[in-house]
Parts: C-alpha cells; structure tokens; sequence
C-alpha cells in the first residue's frame, strides 16, 4: 500500500485540530482535574507517579462509548491485544504478553485487577460497567503484583457508594441488532453504611453472516453484569468495603473464513462464554499513630466455554467430507488476599526521611480442563510472597525509591494423558527509582526494575511424544524468564495546569523469554502448541500522553508509542526433522534472530478532540492507529497498518443526555488475529489447499444513538 495514503487520514485530522485551535483564545481555558492512581503501594497522582501509566477516567470511558476493556486499549501507547474469541481476552503491553490459551494452562504475563478481584486471564470478565478509573500500567510490575505482571498490570475500579441518593438510567441501540440496557442506584442504607447497585445486558447479532445456517448471530454478543457495593464507615479510623461480582456472557464465536470475508460458512458455530462469581473485601484501618493498615481479601469462580467450528465449514464442503469442532470448558477457583502495612509521618525512618510501606500476599488458584469429553487436567497453583517500598529524600526534591518483593510459587498439573508435574521456584522482583521534582510541576525519574513470569510444563507435548518420537524432549519443559527494565521519564503540568504531558523511554532486558511454539507432525496432520525459551530479547521504546485545554470549549489530547521488540539468539523449531511424503516439503527450523515479536506494532498513536459549540452541545472526533504486526512467533504472516477515524455529538442538559455516534467511519477492514496454513495443512479445497492466511475481522463502520437520564 502506498504510504502517502496511510499518512492523509492523520495529516487531515492534525490539520482539523489546528485550524479550530487557531480560532481559539486560551486565556480563560479550565484546568484539568488532578488524576489519582491507586493500584501502586501508595495512592499518588499520575503525574507524581515514577512509571508510565495511562489512566482513562469514567467520562474517557462514556465519550469511547466503551462497553468493555478492550475497546480502551488502544487509547493507552504500547498496548495491544489478541482476538481469536468473541472479546480480546488477552493483553499484550510492549509486545510482551500470550495471545491465546487451548490445552495447556497459562502464564500471564499482564495482570489484570478489577475492584481488588483478580481477573487475570479472563478479559470477558473486564466489564466497564459504572467504572470510575482504569489504570495501564506499563513495565513490570515486580514489587506491586509479582509473577503475573512480567509486562505489566491493568486494574480497574467502579464507583464508589454515595452518600446521596441518586439513579441513573441508559440505553444505548446501534447497527447489527446491537443495543445496550444499563442501571445504577447508590445512597445511603443508614448514618454510616452506603451502598451501589449497577446492572447492564448488551446484546448484538455481531458483524457475520452465516450463509450456511442463515444466520446473523452467529458471532454475537449477550453479556448481563451486576455489580453491587457497600461502604461501611465502622468507626472513624476503620473503612469496610464490600463488592459484589455476576457475570453471564453467553457469547458466539463463528469468526473466520476461506475468503477472509464476514460471510462465514459453518455448520456447528463456537461458544466464547463465562459465567462469574466474585466478591472482595476490603479494609482500611488508621488507628495507630505509627502506621495504617490496607486489606483485600477476594474470591472469585468461573466457568468458561470455548469452542469454534474447527474446519469453518460444514459437512459436505471437503471432498471427504471432514468436520471437526474443538471445546474447551473450564472451571477457574481463585482466592487473594493482600495485607498492607504503610508507615504515618510519626514512623518515618532515617530521622523521618523515609517513609515505607510492608506487606504480604497469598493467592491460589485451581483451574480444572475438559476438552472434547476426552481430555481431562487439572492445574492448580500457590503463591505465597512478602515485599516492602522504601521512599528516602535525599534532599528537597530528590528522592530515592526502592521496592522488593519476594515470591515462592507451587504448581501442580495432572491430566487424564497420565502426564503429571510439581514444581517449586523461589522467584523476586524489586525496583531502584530515582525521581525529581524540578519544579512544582515536573517531575524526572530513572528507573530500574525487574520481573519475572514462571516456568512450567508442556504437558500436551508429553503425551504427544508418545506417538511421536521425533518430539525433543527439551520441549517438555519452560523455564522461568527474566527481565530488568531500565527506563526514564518525565511528567508534570505547565501552562496553569491547561497542558498535562508525560514522556518514557525504556530498554528491556528479557533472558530465557517464553514463546509460544507449534509442533506439525505430517504423519498424521496434526499440530501441537507449547511454550520454549529463546535465549534473550531485547525491547527499546518511546511513550508519549499529551492533554492539551486550549480554552473552556476546546480539549486536544493525543498518545502515540514507538516500540522495536526483538527475539535474540532464538530458532522457531518444529521439533520434527522430516519430509512430508505428500507434498515434498522438508520442515527446517527458522532463524528468528532480530525479528520483531508478535502482537508488537511498531507503531501506535491516538488523538482527538473535543469541543464545545455551548454549554449542551460537543462534538469529539479522534482518530487512532497503529503499525502491521506478526500475528505469531511461529509463522510470518503479519497484519496491515491502519487508522480509525471516531466521532461523537453529544447533547446534555442539567440531568439527561443524548449522543450520536459512529466508530470506524471509513469502513477500514484490520485485523485482530491471524493464521498461516503452509503446505502441510491446508484448508481451502476451491484453491487445492495452497499455502493462505486467514485472519479475523475488527469492527466494520457502526453507528448508534445513546442517552442516559440521572434522577
């Protein structure tokens, strides 16, 4: 494609922000609200926080007209996620992160926290719902949360009871048979107890048509969501909260096809569902004058259903008439809880320059596989750490952090294929962070840190291997991967706070990186995935936020990420030295050495703006987008660079509002996962099964009208 036409639709959005900026005069331009994180060991700014971090608050969330998590990732630099379900369910952050999960349990490599639940893993469960904040962190996250934030951790938080009443109700009707139905309700049960109740059902027919089943739903969305909280303000130094969690997804997946068309051809269309129970509780005690105490104990159980029509067609399409399905039904147990003790100014240590922050956490969690009926496992896991944060000035405005955390984790797996593993690592993470405060506003840091993810068992290779001798048995077993991650950033706000702004550049040092492997075995056809390690990998990148009040009515904002991640001394093997006898082909390993990693654009940005014609009417247009990127470690086949182009009318009066909307209005067609079929195994008897790629579709043009009254 020609690379002028990729750059017009941004060049034509710059030049819409600058001609109405131009217009404008800023001297009576508002200033932005200050923007508080909490998922570090410390509530701070986002602007004195020493990492990179986006924070996309509930009217970021409403204007996206989000519904669920990944339909916010690509407002955050360097963050990127994998389809191949109904929703993204998995997150990659710069670069680093798993795209899918069959047969063998998962090692995340992204935590993902919603209300002090842990949720890592189950993107269907990351419902926007009544959300006040959402916090991407960026880099590993080895002090705060440990083995399950290699790459990073996202965490999200509804709205807290109020202690007024209020109600608010909306309904949102889009193309596609698409419509939304939410409610929440919040106020006071009595003098010191709160509470908040939020519910929602999204349904849509999705973007497919089945012309086999004539059908328009076979890749459709059903989610129902409550969410209820209370807020008990026990005495005045004690804080009880109280969440409560249901999740009914009832979703289709029947996404791909021959033609890489939305017309699909299948007779037995997939399953992507979860039905979830959660809780938390949290306490917050400040009665002693040394220190006080955070708590969070959380619990949550889900069972998932997975499934997809394996041959994407139906019976009769193939000359042998070959028809497969694939059904994974899991059920996942997860139990947390994190005790926080943070020091008061009377505690400070080193004649009260340092303050400091101990705690300890214990998670577990079971997950127990069913796939076909056939294949049973049982994967069950312990985490157990202590870690603590040091913060020392060293003078007026300089001060050193330093942050440790030590981990031991058991895992045991099982399956109905007589494969078993237990394994013990003793694993640590910490970070050395050096940050000043130049002036009131800005703030430089340097950090260094480090993570780590555990190592684990293939255990679908292993029974394998009982069929196949040719299987190295190096591919039985991963090992634990490592990364320090040296980074510097500056923040802060100028301008009488009318212009935010923050810059990070890092490198990332990876030893022993996982990644995700497939075995082809042309005796029988078939394919296996398993994790090995490469020997390192290196990740250098730029992230960039900018949030601009050029005056009371108009709002620029933009984010962009530069990102070049690469495998180092890494050859992607089949593990299989063998001629296909049908066809010829001789199965040789290939060298990846310096090529990029997959589900890493090398590229991303997001801008917009927002203007105010009068006190009822704005318009938000934005635009966003990012670089082609492999859509696996294991094949060649990459995705096409692309923009979106997004906007939004919206009219409000004192309690009700109305906005027209449309995403995608160019109709561009992208990619959110994607396939190679070689030689050995094709899928397309019309072109006599040659060599394709298949991919995924992301959201064609869509257009709707929502509004909400709030009583």
């Amino acid at each position: 494609m020609n690379p002028r036409i990729r750059i017009k639709p941004l060049a034509y959005g710059v030049g819409l922000v600058t001609a109405v900026a131009s217009t404008l005069s800023v001297a009576d331009a508002a200033e932005f609200e200050e923007v508080v994180v909490t998922s570090q060991l410390r509530e701070t700014t986002q602007l004195d926080t020493p990492t990179s971090v986006s924070v996309l608050g509930e009217d970021a969330i409403d204007a996206r007209g989000a519904t669920n998590l990944e339909q916010l990732l690509n407002l955050a630099p360097n963050v990127n996620y994998a389809a191949g379900a109904s929703r993204g369910r998995f997150v990659q952050i710069r670069g680093i992160g798993e795209r899918s999960q069959f047969i063998d349990p998962v090692n995340p490599s992204v935590g993902l926290i919603v209300d002090g639940i842990d949720f890592t893993g189950l993107g269907l469960a990351a419902s926007t719902l009544d959300m006040d904040q959402v916090e991407i962190l960026r880099g590993p996250q080895g002090t705060v949360y440990g083995a399950n934030a290699l790459a990073g951790l996202i965490t999200m938080t509804s709205n807290a009871p109020t202690s007024e009443p209020m109600g608010r109700v909306s309904a949102e009707v889009a193309e596609y048979g698409s419509h939304t139905l939410s409610a929440v309700t919040s106020g006071p049960l009595a003098d010191s107890l709160t509470y908040r109740v939020a519910v929602q059902n999204q349904q849509s027919d999705g973007y497919v048509q089945n012309r086999y089943l004539d059908r328009d739903d076979t890749n459709n969305i059903d989610e129902s969501v409550v969410r209820g909280k209370l807020r008990y303000q026990a005495r005045e130094d004690l804080q009880l909260d109280l969440t409560l969690l249901y999740l009914d997804a009832d979703n289709g997946y029947d996404a791909f096809t021959l033609d890489n068309s939305r017309n699909t051809l299948s007779d037995q269309p997939g399953r992507d569902a979860q039905e979830t129970y959660a809780g938390a509780l949290s306490a917050l005690w400040s009665g002693s004058d040394l220190f006080s105490v955070k708590s969070v104990l959380s619990a949550a159980n889900s069972d998932i259903a997975y499934g997809y029509d394996e041959d994407w067609t139906h019976v009769g399409f193939h000359p042998w008439e070959y028809s497969s399905t694939d059904n994974y039904l899991r059920d996942k147990d997860n139990l947390s809880a994190d005790v926080r003790f943070i020091s008061t100014e009377q505690s400070r240590l080193f004649d009260g320059r340092a303050g400091w922050v101990a705690g300890v956490y214990l998670r577990t969690e079971d997950e127990a596989l069913a796939r076909n009926g056939s294949f049973r496992s049982q994967f069950d896991t312990d985490n157990a750490a202590v870690y603590g944060q040091l913060s020392t000035a060293l003078g007026a405005r300089l001060e050193l952090i330093t942050g440790l955390r030590l981990e031991q984790r058991r895992a045991d797996y099982a399956d109905s294929l007589a494969v078993a593993s237990d394994t013990r690592e003793d694993l640590w993470g910490g970070n050395i962070t050096l940050q000043y405060t130049a002036a009131d506003s800005t703030l430089l840091y340097a950090t260094l840190s480090r993570g780590y993810k555990a190592g684990g068992v293939n255990g679908r290779i292993i029974s394998a291997s009982a069929s196949n001798p040719l299987i190295d048995r190096n591919a039985f077993q991963f090992d634990t991967e490592h990364m320090l991650n040296y980074e510097l950033g500056i923040k802060g706000s100028w301008l009488d706070n009318r212009l935010q702004a923050q810059l990070a550049a890092f490198y990332q040092d990876r030893s022993d990186v996982q990644a995700k492997q497939s075995i082809f075995d042309p005796s029988d056809f078939s394919f296996d995935d398993y994790l090995t390690n490469a020997a390192g990998g290196r990740t250098v990148g730029v992230e960039a936020e900018v949030n601009y009040q050029a005056s009371d009515a108009l709002r620029l904002f933009a984010a962009a990420g530069w990102l070049n991640a690469e495998f180092e001394d890494f050859t992607s093997s089949s593990h299989v030295d063998a001629r296909d006898d049908n066809t010829g082909e001789v199965f040789a390993p290939v060298d990846m050495n310096g090529r990029e990693l997959a589900h890493a654009p090398g590229y991303q940005f997001f801008s917009g703006l927002e203007y105010a014609f009068s006190d009822n009417l704005a318009v938000r247009l934005e635009m966003e987008g990012k670089d082609a990127f492999y859509f696996s470690n294991s094949h060649n086949e990459k995705s096409t660079a692309y923009e979106l182009v997004n906007a939004r009318l919206t009219y409000r009066r004192d309690d009700w509002a109305l906005s027209l909307w449309g995403r995608n209005l160019t109709d561009e067609v992208y990619y959110t996962r994607g396939f190679y079929f070689s030689n050995q195994f094709g899928n397309n008897p019309a072109n006599g099964y040659a060599p394709e790629a298949y991919y995924q579709l992301g959201e064609p043009r869509i257009a709707g009208i929502s509004g909400s009254y709030t009583f």
